[in-house]
């Protein structure tokens, strides 16, 4: 008696039972309320005809105490369009996430799926209850009730125990200031008060385990423990600190240092060791026992540092924690084989400054965050809807947090992105493409910060094609293309894909800026790229494009569409330096590919995927700049004509790439829905991604290639190509201005590229001069790498050890198990000094013995030959004659490939 039950459906047919939303998060358009004590057969839509009456409701119902999070009907669905939510977002090493809507059912991950944990509990009156992680699992989790996703932050509201509490993990990527933007920093902010009345005894414990700092937890670290300028710092580091030492994809970082720093008057106790222990302290005492102390050598598996903060009394007035993670890597970017340092290092500011800074920065960070967040949900949603606000805000973060800015020589801010989850290249101009709406929306800086380096090597003597190239290397490593033919051959590249984004590109950021002096500064490479595009545009041969995965296709229409739009870019460049006769082919050019285009491709009522291929569609998402640049060689019915099609043909979770398959491509798909600039289109093609958000079974950072029938997965997680969904806001040239008018670094004044060392081979190996080495694909046994090891049983074979289908790899003998051993003698005919490096290319994880010492222990893949630094004691190993090079590598999947030699590396002069 006098209750009453509501119920919450949307017109799409989700619904949720009882549950407690902020106002914020309760979808305006299409929910209706119904009251049971109505006519089952009446609604009330209050969504529409009265938003007071709602956001009354809504206040009502953050006060019930039965409430649960929001559930939705359809079974499978997810209780929030996240499939992951970002925590720790700064860069493809630091990124954290939670895979569950509750914090406290799952453990975090890094974005590669593998434990990156961050453990919070809270102890209130003495009983101990879990905030985040799933341990300890005797420990009851406090009562979550909800959960919010801003573009710079998540929160997470809880209750129970007579208290309420909100836990919110804010890194301030703020897009106008780089240099705020590059900090690896990340605030975890408490808010606590009562509920009931009563004043409650609240202390607060965080952690966050050593393998964070590691790519494995067999690997061996080290820790510190200080205070300086007001803060508890613990710090967390593997022993070995091989700087720049792992390269590829599925792979973490093992060099550099974790930190975990906290207000030291606030901190009542701070410790680092094995996690389960200091849990068990914090649940049994509220503290650890003992004082903090630096932690010795020891396998990160089981390693820790936690802190526990004092909130005191806490009663009606609500009080305020908070405490800081970081990652100082110390060198970031190896380009052309030259480290290059995170640019808010630029300065020489070391990592105690960095945390000490952004201590005294936090509050008036926090505050910008909050209006920057709200600022750019209003235009989102303004622009395209609540369900297109919610998924351009998850995919802000993701995409800052899949690249890596740098200071190039001149202390300007470089910007290379990382192919996760793909193949681990960097700097990869098919993923810069889709990825440059967010940076082109926030200024010339950061649109320019991607694309300087990338230029710098295509205008370098490394290039020799008449087409822009693909990539700069293997993250972390820029030291030249690897993809496909890499720097010897054209084979597999794509070159009209490459050329038309590097000329749409160019054009866009003089757009921004209102001049093409940057674009000048490249005009050789330009010329040439459009050059060729003229030639091979229009009607392109077999070769690939950015969907690389769906292989070599002819006579590609959305290929064509590229190469059109980047003759009609290259011709306003022209025009805007002043050239006219120049301007005035190109745009005749672009013209007349346009009329032919519409022609050719034309298939009734819709347009083809290849021009030879009757009854075939696709996704013209390149014609999106036509608009965007306002270069009009389409006319309007073009788009109307594709969007009619679209809209008749698109999957329950999308629009399918082409006809091929059921696949999409996330990014496309929002591209594809700016076309028309008609609101109801946009939304029409947005409401399936926001669906396949909900119901996609994979928990993991949001993916770019999923299946439009059943919401699964296909492959790709957590890839800054997901930028590319702030397209629609590019279309608003005044919207586009005031945010980009935002821009406070004013970068320029770009260095030229780092000359490449000089490299000679000491020994050589199978890229100058295949060796005989002995091998077993048999675990040896007793200590095979020692010097004096009877290795005589073992086969023989010319280097390198691999298959034939490894990037880069020069196969002699073919290897095709997880696991070999090598070995071979050799003399060196020249006197060891500090410039001796192994030259070594692998696939994947290897470890090289010289004369029984430990030389280099390598993770992940490398796509050609590098040169890397060998361990002290091994340098100390070497003697002119009777040496012996010992090589241990492992294989998971893919391509796998080993082969060593020596090099001298001398700078360049």
């Amino acid at each position: 008696p006098g209750e009453r039950t509501l119920f919450f459906a949307h017109s799409d047919g989700r619904g949720v039972r009882n549950g407690r939303w902020k106002a914020s998060k309760l979808p305006r358009r299409g929910w209706e309320l119904f009251d049971i004590e109505q006519d089952p057969g009446e609604t009330t839509d209050i969504s529409a005809q009265h938003p007071d009456q709602l956001n009354r409701l809504v206040r009502r119902m953050s006060k019930w105490r039965h409430t649960s999070t929001v559930r939705p009907i359809a079974p499978g669905e997810n209780a929030a369009a996240a499939p992951a939510i970002p925590l720790v977002a700064c860069d493809p090493y630091f990124s954290i996430w939670s895979t569950t809507t509750e914090l406290a059912d799952s453990d975090t991950t890094h974005w590669t799926g593998k434990p990156h944990r961050l453990t919070s509990m809270v102890s209130v009156d003495g009983k101990a209850y879990r905030l985040m992680g799933s341990e300890p699992q005797a420990v009851d989790a406090l009562s979550q009730t909800g959960v919010e996703i801003s573009a710079t932050q998540s929160k997470y509201d809880f209750e129970g125990a007579g208290v309420s509490l909100e836990l919110t993990f804010t890194t301030p990527a703020l897009p106008y200031d780089i240099d705020q933007l590059s900090r690896p920093v990340t605030y975890a902010s408490y808010r606590c008060q009562s509920t009931d009345g009563e004043s409650h005894q609240v202390r607060l414990y965080f952690e966050a385990h050593a393998e964070i700092a590691v790519d494995t937890r067999s690997q061996q670290i080290q820790g510190t423990a200080t205070e300086h300028d007001g803060l508890i710092d613990l710090s967390l580091g593997s022993v070995e600190q091989s700087v720049l030492g792992r390269s590829g994809d599925d792979v973490r970082i093992d060099w550099g240092y974790l930190h975990l720093a906290s207000p030291a008057a606030e901190t009542c106790s701070a410790m680092q060791g094995r996690p389960r222990e200091l849990r068990r302290q914090f649940v049994a005492n509220g503290e650890f026992a003992g004082t903090m102390q630096a932690l010795p050598a020891q396998p990160a598996a089981r390693s820790a540092a936690a802190v526990v903060l004092d909130a005191g009394a806490v009663g009606d007035a609500p009080v305020e924690r908070w405490l800081m993670l970081a990652y100082d890597d110390l060198y970031s970017i190896e380009f052309m084989q030259k480290p290059l340092r995170p640019y808010w290092r630029r300065n020489g500011m070391n990592a105690e400054q960095l945390l000490a800074e952004a201590a005294d920065d936090r509050e008036a960070l926090i505050k910008q965050c909050d209006q920057f967040d709200r600022e750019l949900a209003a235009d989102l949603r303004e622009a395209g809807g609540q369900e297109y606000a919610d998924l351009a805000t998850l995919a802000y973060r993701q995409c800052f947090a899949a690249g890596k800015f740098v200071a190039d020589a001149n202390g300007q801010p470089i910007q290379f992105c990382k192919e996760n989850h793909s193949n681990g290249c960097i700097g990869t101009s098919d993923v810069f493409y889709p990825m440059a709406p967010q940076f082109l929306l926030f200024g010339p800086s950061l649109a320019k910060s991607f694309v300087a380096p990338f230029l710098e090597y295509a205008a370098s003597d490394r290039w020799k094609f008449p087409f822009a190239p693909h990539d700069l290397g293997t993250y972390p490593k820029a030291n030249g293309q690897v993809y496909g033919g890499g720097e010897r051959s054209a084979k597999n590249q794509m070159p009209v894909e490459e050329s038309g984004n590097m000329l749409i590109l160019m054009a866009a950021i003089a757009k921004i800026e209102g001049n093409a002096d940057f674009a000048g500064q490249y005009w050789p490479q330009l010329k040439q790229w459009a050059e060729y595009l003229k030639q091979e545009g229009f009607d392109p041969d077999n070769q690939l494009c950015t969907d690389d995965f769906a292989g070599h296709m002819a006579h590609n229409v959305n290929l064509s569409a590229k190469a059109i739009c980047g003759l009609g870019a290259f011709a306003q460049l022209c025009e805007m330096r002043g050239e006219g006769q120049l301007a005035a082919e190109y745009r005749a050019l672009a013209e007349e590919f346009a009329g032919r285009w519409m022609a050719a491709a034309d298939d009734g009522d819709h347009y083809r995927l290849a021009f030879d291929k009757a009854n075939t569609w696709s996704q013209k998402y390149n014609l999106v700049w036509d608009r965007v640049l306002g270069l009009n060689l389409f006319p309007d019915s073009v788009f109307r004509k594709e969007m009619a099609y679209y809209r008749r043909i698109q999957n329950r979770f999308g629009l399918p790439l082409d006809n091929r398959r059921g696949y999409t491509k996330l990014d496309w798909v929002l591209w594809t829905a700016t076309l028309t600039q008609d609101r109801d289109d946009f939304e029409a093609l947005v409401a399936p991604v926001y669906r396949f958000l909900r119901a996609t079974p994979n928990r993991v950072p949001m993916t770019d290639w999923y299946e439009t029938e059943t919401a699964a997965r296909v492959g790709f997680t957590a890839r800054p190509v997901v930028g590319g969904v702030f397209m629609q806001l590019l279309h608003d040239e005044a919207l586009w201005k005031k945010w980009a008018e935002r821009d406070q670094t004013h970068a320029g004044d770009y260095a030229p590229m780092p000359k490449p060392p000089k490299v000679t081979i000491r020994l050589p190996a199978a890229d100058t001069e295949p060796a005989s080495w002995r091998y077993t694909t048999t675990r040896p046994s007793g200590k095979w790498s020692a010097a004096d090891y009877d290795d005589s049983s073992w086969q023989r074979g010319l280097s390198g050890f691999g298959t034939t289908n490894t990037p880069g790899a020069r196969v002699k003998t073919v290897w095709n198990t997880p696991e070999i051993w090598l070995r071979r003698d050799f003399d060196l005919d020249t006197a060891v000094d500090a410039n001796l490096r192994l030259h070594v290319h692998h696939d994947e994880d290897a470890e090289i013995y010289i004369n029984g010492v430990l030389a280099k222990r390598i993770g992940g893949f490398s796509s050609d030959y590098q040169q890397l630094s060998i361990s002290a004691e091994a340098v100390a190993a070497l003697k002119p004659n009777g040496n012996v090079m010992a090589v241990h590598c492992r294989q998971t999947s893919g391509g796998q490939f080993i082969d060593v030699g020596l090099a001298t590396v001398e700078p360049a002069e």
